[in-house]
Protein backbone atom coordinates (compact mmCIF):
# COMPACT_ATOMS: atom_id res chain seq x y z
CA UNK A 1 0.00 0.00 0.00
CA UNK A 2 1.84 3.48 -1.12
CA UNK A 3 2.49 5.95 1.84
CA UNK A 4 0.29 9.08 1.62
CA UNK A 5 1.38 10.37 4.68
CA UNK A 6 4.93 11.11 6.36
CA UNK A 7 6.17 11.58 10.10
CA UNK A 8 9.50 13.19 10.35
CA UNK A 9 10.83 13.67 13.72
CA UNK A 10 13.34 16.55 13.66
CA UNK A 11 16.99 16.42 15.80
CA UNK A 12 18.91 12.81 15.52
CA UNK A 13 16.73 12.06 12.53
CA UNK A 14 15.68 14.85 9.71
CA UNK A 15 18.54 17.35 10.98
CA UNK A 16 22.60 15.97 10.77
CA UNK A 17 24.76 15.96 13.78
CA UNK A 18 25.87 19.56 13.03
CA UNK A 19 22.12 20.63 12.89
CA UNK A 20 21.63 20.84 9.08
CA UNK A 21 19.15 19.07 7.04
CA UNK A 22 21.09 18.30 3.90
CA UNK A 23 20.29 19.33 -0.30
CA UNK A 24 19.46 14.99 -0.76
CA UNK A 25 17.30 15.16 2.13
CA UNK A 26 15.28 18.21 1.29
CA UNK A 27 15.06 17.25 -2.17
CA UNK A 28 13.33 14.07 -0.97
CA UNK A 29 10.65 15.79 0.82
CA UNK A 30 9.99 17.83 -1.41
CA UNK A 31 10.02 15.30 -4.07
CA UNK A 32 7.06 13.10 -1.77
CA UNK A 33 5.20 16.02 -1.23
CA UNK A 34 4.80 16.50 -5.33
CA UNK A 35 3.37 13.24 -5.32
CA UNK A 36 0.55 14.32 -2.90
CA UNK A 37 2.69 12.49 0.26
CA UNK A 38 1.20 14.58 3.27
CA UNK A 39 4.58 15.35 5.26
CA UNK A 40 4.63 16.41 9.04
CA UNK A 41 7.32 17.34 11.33
CA UNK A 42 6.65 15.50 14.28
CA UNK A 43 9.16 17.06 17.21
CA UNK A 44 9.73 17.12 20.91
CA UNK A 45 11.07 20.24 20.71
CA UNK A 46 9.17 23.53 21.91
CA UNK A 47 6.94 25.05 19.19
CA UNK A 48 8.82 28.17 18.71
CA UNK A 49 12.31 26.75 18.36
CA UNK A 50 10.67 23.97 15.67
CA UNK A 51 9.06 27.01 13.60
CA UNK A 52 12.35 28.92 13.69
CA UNK A 53 13.21 25.68 11.26
CA UNK A 54 10.86 25.23 9.11
CA UNK A 55 10.69 29.37 8.39
CA UNK A 56 14.31 29.34 7.53
CA UNK A 57 13.91 25.86 5.31
CA UNK A 58 10.75 27.66 3.36
CA UNK A 59 8.56 24.46 4.73
CA UNK A 60 5.13 25.11 4.73
CA UNK A 61 4.10 21.55 6.55
CA UNK A 62 1.98 21.10 9.68
CA UNK A 63 4.09 20.85 12.81
CA UNK A 64 3.21 19.21 15.59
CA UNK A 65 5.69 20.64 18.57
CA UNK A 66 6.29 18.96 22.32
CA UNK A 67 6.19 15.31 21.41
CA UNK A 68 1.99 15.89 20.59
CA UNK A 69 1.49 18.01 23.08
CA UNK A 70 0.82 21.29 20.63
CA UNK A 71 -0.42 21.71 16.85
CA UNK A 72 0.04 25.11 15.02
CA UNK A 73 -0.15 26.28 12.23
CA UNK A 74 3.81 27.91 11.60
CA UNK A 75 2.66 30.78 9.70
CA UNK A 76 -0.33 32.14 11.19
CA UNK A 77 0.04 30.84 14.94
CA UNK A 78 -3.07 29.40 15.02
CA UNK A 79 -3.79 26.58 17.44
CA UNK A 80 -4.49 23.06 15.77
CA UNK A 81 -4.78 20.94 18.65
CA UNK A 82 -3.58 21.61 22.15
CA UNK A 83 -3.34 19.13 25.60
CA UNK A 84 -2.55 21.00 28.27
CA UNK A 85 -1.34 19.87 31.19
CA UNK A 86 -3.24 20.24 34.06
CA UNK A 87 -2.57 22.94 36.54
CA UNK A 88 -2.32 21.48 39.79
CA UNK A 89 -0.66 18.00 38.43
CA UNK A 90 2.12 20.70 37.61
CA UNK A 91 2.22 21.91 40.60
CA UNK A 92 2.35 19.03 42.78
CA UNK A 93 5.19 17.68 40.17
CA UNK A 94 6.98 20.75 40.85
CA UNK A 95 6.51 20.08 44.47
CA UNK A 96 8.14 17.14 44.07
CA UNK A 97 11.33 18.13 41.86
CA UNK A 98 11.85 20.75 44.53
CA UNK A 99 12.15 17.93 47.12
CA UNK A 100 14.62 15.85 44.90
CA UNK A 101 16.93 18.59 43.81
CA UNK A 102 15.89 18.60 39.53
CA UNK A 103 15.64 21.67 37.51
CA UNK A 104 12.13 22.00 35.84
CA UNK A 105 11.34 24.27 33.05
CA UNK A 106 7.51 25.20 32.70
CA UNK A 107 6.66 25.32 28.89
CA UNK A 108 3.76 28.23 28.23
CA UNK A 109 2.33 30.78 26.23
CA UNK A 110 1.10 27.96 23.79
CA UNK A 111 -1.04 30.51 21.90
CA UNK A 112 2.14 32.35 21.16
CA UNK A 113 5.50 31.38 20.22
CA UNK A 114 6.15 29.75 23.58
CA UNK A 115 8.00 30.73 26.24
CA UNK A 116 10.25 28.20 28.75
CA UNK A 117 9.60 29.86 32.89
CA UNK A 118 12.14 28.85 35.09
CA UNK A 119 13.19 29.55 38.43
CA UNK A 120 17.37 29.74 39.01
CA UNK A 121 18.90 26.56 37.36
CA UNK A 122 21.84 24.62 38.89
CA UNK A 123 25.20 26.00 38.57
CA UNK A 124 26.08 22.34 38.06
CA UNK A 125 23.86 21.52 35.23
CA UNK A 126 25.70 22.86 32.37
CA UNK A 127 23.91 21.49 29.40
CA UNK A 128 20.85 23.09 30.63
CA UNK A 129 22.60 26.51 31.24
CA UNK A 130 23.97 26.32 27.38
CA UNK A 131 20.17 25.17 25.94
CA UNK A 132 18.31 28.28 27.71
CA UNK A 133 21.20 30.68 27.00
CA UNK A 134 20.62 29.30 22.84
CA UNK A 135 17.56 30.49 23.13
CA UNK A 136 17.32 33.29 25.87
CA UNK A 137 14.68 35.22 24.21
CA UNK A 138 12.52 32.78 25.03
CA UNK A 139 13.27 32.32 28.71
CA UNK A 140 11.03 33.81 31.62
CA UNK A 141 12.83 33.36 34.96
CA UNK A 142 10.08 34.23 37.98
CA UNK A 143 11.18 33.96 41.68
CA UNK A 144 8.32 30.71 42.29
CA UNK A 145 7.05 28.53 39.37
CA UNK A 146 4.09 27.52 41.47
CA UNK A 147 2.67 31.07 41.98
CA UNK A 148 2.95 31.36 38.16
CA UNK A 149 1.14 28.44 36.93
CA UNK A 150 -2.35 30.00 37.02
CA UNK A 151 -3.53 28.27 34.06
CA UNK A 152 -2.45 24.87 32.47
CA UNK A 153 0.83 25.05 30.52
CA UNK A 154 1.71 23.24 27.76
CA UNK A 155 4.04 20.65 29.87
CA UNK A 156 6.70 20.40 32.43
CA UNK A 157 10.61 19.59 31.15
CA UNK A 158 13.16 18.31 33.77
CA UNK A 159 17.09 18.03 32.02
CA UNK A 160 20.20 16.66 33.73
CA UNK A 161 22.59 13.50 33.41
CA UNK A 162 21.33 10.53 32.09
CA UNK A 163 21.43 8.22 35.40
CA UNK A 164 19.58 10.71 37.93
CA UNK A 165 17.00 12.41 35.37
CA UNK A 166 15.93 8.64 34.38
CA UNK A 167 16.36 8.03 38.43
CA UNK A 168 13.95 11.06 38.87
CA UNK A 169 11.85 9.70 36.20
CA UNK A 170 11.20 6.52 37.77
CA UNK A 171 9.87 8.07 41.04
CA UNK A 172 7.90 10.68 39.24
CA UNK A 173 5.80 7.99 37.32
CA UNK A 174 5.55 6.18 40.74
CA UNK A 175 3.95 9.36 42.20
CA UNK A 176 1.85 10.13 39.49
CA UNK A 177 0.63 6.45 38.52
CA UNK A 178 -0.91 7.56 35.04
CA UNK A 179 -2.01 10.92 35.65
CA UNK A 180 0.53 11.70 33.42
CA UNK A 181 2.37 10.80 30.42
CA UNK A 182 6.35 10.65 30.28
CA UNK A 183 8.73 11.19 27.69
CA UNK A 184 12.16 10.65 27.76
CA UNK A 185 14.42 11.59 24.78
CA UNK A 186 18.30 10.36 25.83
CA UNK A 187 21.76 10.97 24.16
CA UNK A 188 24.15 8.88 25.92
CA UNK A 189 27.14 10.25 24.62
CA UNK A 190 26.31 13.81 25.44
CA UNK A 191 25.06 11.93 29.22
CA UNK A 192 22.15 13.98 28.60
CA UNK A 193 18.50 12.93 29.08
CA UNK A 194 15.70 15.61 28.63
CA UNK A 195 12.14 14.16 30.53
CA UNK A 196 9.05 15.82 29.30
CA UNK A 197 5.82 15.56 31.73
CA UNK A 198 2.63 15.96 29.48
CA UNK A 199 -1.06 15.13 29.99
CA UNK A 200 -1.82 11.64 29.36
CA UNK A 201 -4.12 12.38 26.01
CA UNK A 202 -0.87 14.04 24.31
CA UNK A 203 1.58 11.74 22.37
CA UNK A 204 3.22 12.04 18.72
CA UNK A 205 1.49 8.49 17.61
CA UNK A 206 -2.04 10.38 18.93
CA UNK A 207 -1.06 13.18 16.71
CA UNK A 208 -0.15 11.20 13.84
CA UNK A 209 -3.46 9.55 14.12
CA UNK A 210 -5.52 11.89 14.09
CA UNK A 211 -4.22 13.89 11.49
CA UNK A 212 -4.23 10.98 9.29
CA UNK A 213 -7.98 10.74 10.34
CA UNK A 214 -8.25 14.27 9.26
CA UNK A 215 -6.94 13.71 5.87
CA UNK A 216 -8.84 10.61 5.52
CA UNK A 217 -5.39 8.50 5.70
CA UNK A 218 -5.24 4.81 6.25
CA UNK A 219 -2.83 4.03 9.19
CA UNK A 220 -1.39 1.32 7.04
CA UNK A 221 -1.05 4.37 4.89
CA UNK A 222 1.27 6.14 7.09
CA UNK A 223 5.06 6.10 7.38
CA UNK A 224 7.06 7.45 10.57
CA UNK A 225 10.98 7.72 11.06
CA UNK A 226 12.03 8.82 14.69
CA UNK A 227 15.49 7.81 16.58
CA UNK A 228 14.63 8.38 20.56
CA UNK A 229 12.05 7.05 22.68
CA UNK A 230 9.62 9.76 22.48
CA UNK A 231 9.43 8.30 19.11
CA UNK A 232 7.58 5.35 19.89
CA UNK A 233 4.06 5.78 20.05
CA UNK A 234 4.34 7.13 16.46
CA UNK A 235 6.81 4.40 15.04
CA UNK A 236 4.20 1.59 16.67
CA UNK A 237 1.22 3.60 15.14
CA UNK A 238 2.26 4.11 11.53
CA UNK A 239 1.88 1.15 8.99
CA UNK A 240 5.60 1.67 8.96
CA UNK A 241 7.70 2.36 11.59
CA UNK A 242 11.21 3.42 10.61
CA UNK A 243 14.44 3.95 13.03
CA UNK A 244 17.89 5.56 12.32
CA UNK A 245 21.07 3.61 12.40
CA UNK A 246 21.81 6.60 15.42
CA UNK A 247 19.04 5.86 17.37
CA UNK A 248 18.63 4.11 20.78
CA UNK A 249 19.50 0.33 20.88
CA UNK A 250 16.79 -0.59 22.04
CA UNK A 251 14.45 1.17 19.25
CA UNK A 252 16.61 -0.92 16.93
CA UNK A 253 15.59 -4.10 18.78
CA UNK A 254 12.14 -3.46 18.31
CA UNK A 255 11.43 -5.00 14.47
CA UNK A 256 10.84 -2.06 13.08
CA UNK A 257 12.79 -0.85 9.40
CA UNK A 258 16.19 0.75 9.74
CA UNK A 259 17.96 3.17 7.69
CA UNK A 260 21.51 4.97 7.47
CA UNK A 261 22.15 7.37 10.44
CA UNK A 262 20.96 11.36 10.17
CA UNK A 263 25.21 11.58 8.77
CA UNK A 264 24.46 9.10 5.94
CA UNK A 265 21.07 11.05 5.00
CA UNK A 266 18.68 7.91 6.34
CA UNK A 267 15.53 10.25 6.31
CA UNK A 268 16.14 10.63 2.32
CA UNK A 269 16.90 6.79 2.12
CA UNK A 270 14.33 5.59 3.53
CA UNK A 271 12.24 8.34 1.43
CA UNK A 272 13.40 7.30 -1.50
CA UNK A 273 13.41 3.04 -0.70
CA UNK A 274 10.17 3.25 0.73
CA UNK A 275 8.21 6.11 -1.18
CA UNK A 276 10.01 7.21 -4.56
CA UNK A 277 10.67 4.26 -5.64
CA UNK A 278 6.98 2.78 -5.15
CA UNK A 279 5.30 5.46 -7.09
Amino acid sequence: MPVKLLALDIDGTLLNPRGEITPRTLSAINQARQQGVLVVLVTGRRFGSARDLLVRLQLDIPLVSHNGALTKNIETLETLDFHPLDAELAREMIRFGRAHGVDMICNDDPHGVGTMVIESISESNKPLQRYLNQYRSAVVEVPDLLEHIQSPPIQLTVSGRCDPTEEFERRLGELMEGRVQLFKTRYRAFDLTILDVLSTTASKGESVARIARQHGIAQEETMAIGDNHNDLTMLRYAGLGVVMANAEDELKQMGFEQTTSNEEDGVAEAIEKFILTRS
